[in-house]
């Protein structure tokens, strides 16, 4: 069932057909042996637990994440008991306090989160989130200024305003109160700010540091329900239940590609319980318009639920995800839901023509960069980052995307392992290359002058590119084992799906199929390749999916049916499509087999 590597690359595999070097997971097979040997799995389980450093003590905890165990005090983090002294004391008060939340949807799950707080405490909160054209990223001084008009005493910013120094300066000034609620990157000097929750502030000694901003947001809440409560503020109304909310901050943490691992785990892993049971009417609408009939995973929350929710920041309204997500009429959540859903629908068409123009253009330069860049006039700033994620995943390395609009250009960036892009773009920043930037490690922002572009660029590149030379980074896949179409059985998925959620920090485990052969493929959809694949010998057939590959070496390699034996890369995946209770292998790459391997 499971073949080692013969030499330093797996299978042999220097250069698949999409340009990347095989390698294993685990370096140490005896590892996996001992794991397998102790919780009594099969050797292949063992060796996906060790290569994700599973030790055997920590098994029960990683098959069964809980936030009992896992859950910390949210007072550790600096300045959470300062913010929640001051909410509690607004909401005892009677003064008015509103979210400020950034538009995609971890910004959109935190403002849904406060909001169904404040609901369920008996306190309305004012929510606004920017519109992405009009205001750009983060708290802007006008809209703060508004609120403040507004007879609204106190500000919360969730996932954003950890460098928002002249907007927050400005609200200060004018004796607005803002709480900043952000994972992102901090620079020594914080923002003018009643208070600066963040487990990425430079001085701050948290473990959680790869929460997403809705997992920190969940942990103010606790804070404010426990103060509350101590208040005898639920002596005379029912105390909310946080655990009903796992859902929203089981979505946020994913899309947000957050660590699923530790505290992120937990959420994850006790919010997916949530989601299939459809409490929640935004979430519920969601589903359905997506088709998901399925029992919902970390995947269906990243690739059908979470696009629809940044729909509206990205194309259309900034405000219906957060709307949806925290109404609780189902009607409403199902016009909201099938409004994003066109919106989608609209973003992937604008997604495909900017994605187009970025590649003639990076391939038309015909030069050998650390980075892929392209900007262009008139691009739609709301579809940059996706943009950037295609650009990376084509060109196997950092890729940035830039709308250029007038004379601004708003960027998107996207890393692969190793490369910290929120530092680089930060010090592009701080450097005065940037108007704005920042972001985390896997993904960043920045807004530049048209003039300054090629400055920035040029920056980004030479910086980068020592971080990829120091880290040795070499594009590759990591695999767990190699497996025949035959050993591919529903109850091996099964055991498989006991180590989700799948994520950054827990990889969905990657098999190869070595020397498969194609029997049947078809193209499907705009540009999916189906497939079904047997073993050399015939003994065992699997069905196989490969999506948005039909013009690239990897589709042209499955339609050949007639062609040389492959071996195969991706996941396998239980297919209970309409009832059936059958495995798929989700193809992410080939190589083309020796001819005496």
């Amino acid at each position: 069932m499971v073949k080692p590597p013969s030499g330093d690359s797996f299978l042999d595999v220097e250069r698949s057909l999409l340009g990347k070097r095989w390698r294993a997971r685990l370096a140490d097979a005896r590892l996996g042996m001992t794991l397998a040997q102790r919780l009594n799995l099969p050797e292949i389980m063992g060796r996906v637990l060790a290569a994700r450093g599973v030790h055997p003590d920590e098994a029960e905890s990683f098959f069964e994440p809980t936030l009992k165990r896992l859950l910390p005090n949210p007072s550790h983090l600096k300045d959470m008991d300062r913010a929640t002294a001051r909410l509690v004391r607004a909401i005892r008060e009677g003064e008015r306090v509103a979210v400020f939340g950034d538009y995609d949807v971890d910004g959109a799950t935190s403002a849904a989160l406060l909001e169904r707080f404040f609901r369920a405490a008996g306190v309305p909160l004012r929510v606004y989130i920017p519109d992405r054209l009009k205001e750009g990223y983060g708290p802007n001084a006008a809209a703060l200024l508004r609120l403040k008009g507004e007879g609204v005493s106190v500000v919360i910013t969730v996932d954003c305003g950890a460098t928002a120094f002249s907007p927050l300066a400005a609200a200060a000034e004018a004796g607005l109160d803002v709480i900043v609620v952000d994972h992102h990157i901090g620079e020594p000097k914080l923002p003018i700010a009643h208070a600066v929750i963040n487990p990425n502030r430079l001085d701050e000694e948290s473990p959680h540091r790869m929460l997403a901003a809705v997992g920190v947001t969940y942990l103010l809440v606790i804070a404010m329900n426990r103060a509350l409560r101590q208040a005898g503020w639920y002596e005379t109304r029912p105390e909310p239940d946080l655990l009903a909310w796992l859902d929203l901050v089981a979505l946020g943490t994913v899309c947000d590609v957050a660590q699923l691992t530790g505290l992120n785990r937990a959420f994850v892993a006790q919010g997916l319980k949530l989601v299939a049971q459809r409490g929640n009417p935004g979430i519920a609408a969601l589903m359905d318009v997506a088709r998901l009939e399925t029992r919902p995973g970390a995947y269906h929350l990243g690739f059908l639920l979470g696009p629809r929710v940044n729909a509206g920041g990205r194309v259309g309204e900034a405000g219906i995800g957060a709307k949806l997500l925290a109404t609780e009429d189902a009607l409403e959540a199902r016009e909201l839901a099938a409004h994003l859903d066109a919106l989608n629908a609209e973003r992937k068409e604008i997604e495909a023509a900017v994605l187009d123009k970025a590649i003639q253009q990076i391939d038309g330069a015909g030069e050998d960069r650390a980075i892929a860049f392209a900007c262009g006039q008139g691009w739609h700033p709301g579809v940059v980052g996706i943009v950037a994620s295609r650009l990376r995943e084509r060109y196997n390395r950092p890729a940035f995307v830039a709308a250029l609009n007038g004379n601004m250009a708003t960027g998107s960036g996207r890393s692969v392992p190793g490369v910290d892009l929120g530092s680089a773009v930060l010090a592009a920043r701080q450097a005065g290359l940037a108007r704005t930037g920042g972001g985390h490690a896997m993904a960043a922002g920045f807004t530049v002058e048209a003039d300054g572009i090629e400055g920035l660029r040029a920056f980004l590149d030479a910086r980068i590119g020592a971080a990829l030379e120091e880290a040795g980074f070499v594009p590759s896949l990591g695999f767990d084992g190699a497996l025949t179409p035959a050993a591919a059985t529903v109850e091996f998925v099964r055991l498989l799906e006991r180590l989700s959620p799948f994520g950054p920090g827990n990889a969905e485990p990657r098999f190869a199929f070595a020397n498969a052969r194609v029997a049947f493929s078809e193209i499907v959809g705009e540009d999916h390749v189906r497939c079904m694949i047997t073993d050399a010998e015939g003994g065992g057939r699997m069905k196989g999916i490969a999506f948005r590959c039909a013009e690239t070496e990897l589709g042209r390699a499955l339609l050949d049916k007639g062609g040389t034996s492959l071996h195969l890369a991706g996941h396998l995946r239980a297919d209970r499509w309409q009832g059936r209770d059958d495995v798929q292998l989700f193809i992410e790459d080939a190589a083309l087999a020796r001819p005496d391997a």
